[in-house]
């Protein structure tokens, strides 16, 4: 199979995806990788229709790279994930509206275009959670103690764009991450970055049937094949504060192999698959190795393509990105 992977400046490095392009290629399979953010994009011919079995995204929030995928997705092509629920996972607003609206368990969600109206939420919502609607890997999410806090943090909002906040759900300081890919569901605990503790490290944790179900449902709900959920244990039950798309998976078995499977099935089959089972407890790593497909005759891309070449270093880096 070909492949096309859209990889930011800001994963240039990571193990997520370069393990999962090495494993591709060891397989047999061609992969080009592009660099939407530092290439010169001649978007009137961006899509060579047929040249590739699937486009795979990772870049950050607000990167060049999903106006590619969704080029990609409007000229019949398969996407990983599909470019549409992309969008949806991505603008932290939406996924708010959509998820609440398909029953998901997320807090309360106001959404404002400058900081200045967040003046307006009311005082019994408080504390509040506030970080920007297009933000990823943490970035710039602060807790607001109350009204009065909300006016010496003002200045720090500016610049950050469309913002959301939520009531604040009371935890024990970690968040379960619960990670989809290839029908599967894997669990770990971290620190919450709202509660930072270096002496928290991040480590694979059983995954109950509640939070199991809960994580199914996101998979079906967002359309997404390979994502990523936060999860809170509050006091009433189990809360979704966060999903994306093509995540670290940190602390699954075998993690490149696995996605690197995942990509290859949706690929072949041409769209996405069943979400995952609402299993307690992953299952089992499947035992077949796909079997290598010849590569189709190279077609020109409209944009530079890199060779594909592992850093030495993503080996030991691997899964660092959140």
């Amino acid at each position: 199979m070909r492949l096309c992977f859209l990889v930011e400046e800001h994963y240039r490095h990571d193990g997520m995806p370069n393990e999962v392009i090495g494993q591709l290629t060891a397989w047999g399979h061609r992969v080009d990788v592009v660099r939407p953010g530092g290439s010169l994009l001649r978007m009137s011919e961006a899509v060579d229709t047929g040249a590739h079995d699937a486009w795979v995204l990772k870049t950050v929030s607000g990167g060049p790279g999903l106006i590619l995928l969704e080029a990609a997705a409007a000229a019949g092509m398969t996407t990983v994930n599909d470019a549409r629920s992309i969008r949806g996972v991505r603008d932290k607003a939406l996924a708010a509206a959509i998820g609440r609206g398909r029953g998901l368990p997320l807090p309360t969600t106001y959404a404002v275009a400058c900081p200045e109206l967040l003046r307006e939420v009311p005082a019994a919502e408080y504390p509040l959670v506030v970080k920007p609607a297009d933000g990823s890997s943490g970035r710039a999410v602060r807790l607001v103690s109350s009204p009065e806090q909300l006016e010496t943090m003002l200045p720090l909002l500016a610049g950050e764009g469309m913002l959301i906040a939520q009531p604040y759900v009371p935890n024990s300081g970690t968040d379960i991450k619960v990670y989809g890919v290839g029908g599967e569901l894997f669990a770990t605990e971290r620190c919450s970055p709202l509660h930072p503790d270096p002496s928290v490290r991040e480590r694979r944790v059983p995954l109950s049937a509640e939070v199991a179900a809960i994580a199914a449902q996101v998979g079906a709900v967002y359309g997404l094949d390979l994502y990523g959920v936060d999860v809170l244990l509050g006091p009433d039950g189990p809360v979704v504060v966060d999903v994306n798309d093509f995540p670290s998976f940190r602390q699954v078995p075998d993690a490149a192999a696995r996605v690197a499977r995942a990509v290859l099935d949706l690929a072949r089959r041409g769209g996405p698959a069943q979400p995952p089972a609402a299993s307690p407890q992953p299952a089992a790593a499947a035992a077949a190795v796909p079997v290598p497909v010849p590569a189709p005759t190279p077609a020109a891309l409209p944009f530079p393509t890199l060779p594909v070449s592992i850093p030495a270093q993503a080996s030991a880096r691997a899964g660092e990105s959140i």
